[in-house]
């Protein structure tokens, strides 16, 4: 995957993900991989060389500019591509979980 869309973003979009939320450290500290790119939806990583958060983000370019959501992860680059494609996790799956770590007492009912 090329890194072209993060070239050929506008200066004011790419100040967004230029900095790391967490201590708010700048420019060329945060490092930004494309992990994914499909119809204009992009999967992106990044993480701060000064504090190792890392973050996921999804962005979608249109002709009206960026949406993204980002998520502050304990993951690595190699977790996010493993983890990717997995089922999606929905409520009866919770759900079933919490029964089972009851059923075995290692859940609190306090």
């Amino acid at each position: 995957m090329s890194n072209n869309f993060l070239s050929q973003l506008p200066l004011e979009e790419l100040k967004l993900i230029s900095f790391c939320p967490i201590c708010n450290e700048h420019h060329k500290l945060v490092e930004a991989k494309i992990l994914e790119e499909k119809d204009n939806n992009y999967l992106i990583y990044l993480k701060c060389k000064k504090c190792q958060s890392s973050i996921i983000t999804l962005a979608t370019h249109n002709g009206m500019g960026i949406n993204s959501v980002g998520l502050v992860v304990d993951l690595t680059v190699e977790d996010v591509l493993k983890f990717k494609d997995f089922p999606v996790i929905n409520s009866d799956d919770v759900i079933l979980t919490y029964q089972f770590l009851e059923e075995k007492q290692i859940v609190n009912k306090n």
